[in-house]
């Protein structure tokens, strides 16, 4: 099964992933996303 992270939409293939939950929903994200969702968009 092939994961996407839901803010950018790259796969496991390419990056590493963590679970989360976003809207009451269980999401992944790459590490490259990460940063961005911990300190929000700058």
């Amino acid at each position: 099964m092939e994961l996407k992270c839901f803010v950018c939409g790259t796969t496991d293939k390419n990056r590493v992933f963590f679970e989360c939950y976003h809207e009451g929903e269980k999401k992944v994200t790459c590490v490259r996303c990460l940063p961005s969702l911990i300190h929000g968009q700058h």
